[in-house]
């Protein structure tokens, strides 16, 4: 999975199509992200003490990597990631569109 957690992204299908947002959490194992303002629930939840009331709060639930594309922040379009090593033997994410590091 080539997204990592602080990337901003661009939401290319589903319900919430065309929303950006920055990655909080990358659940690499699943093949699935959650994006900040993207696909967010509902939840009730209870009163924690006696005598106070119950609220409902809205959660950003994780979405699959392909419903996403990464923004490039030199060419400002959204763009697939690749890699490319460097002389020191480290391997970098860059730009398909640009050619540039990320």
């Amino acid at each position: 999975m080539k997204l990592k957690k602080g990337d901003k992204v661009l939401v290319i299908s589903g319900k919430d199509k065309g929303k950006t947002g920055k990655i909080t959490k990358a659940l690499p194992r699943f093949e699935k992200i959650v994006v900040e303002e993207v696909n967010v629930r509902k939840k009730h939840q209870r009163s924690k003490k006696e005598g106070k009331k119950g609220q409902i709060i809205q959660i950003a639930m994780p979405v699959n990597v392909s419903v996403v594309k990464f923004l490039c922040s030199k060419c400002d379009k959204a763009v697939r990631l690749g890699y490319k090593k460097v002389e020191n033997g480290k391997k970098v994410r860059i730009c398909k569109k640009c050619e540039s590091e990320v």
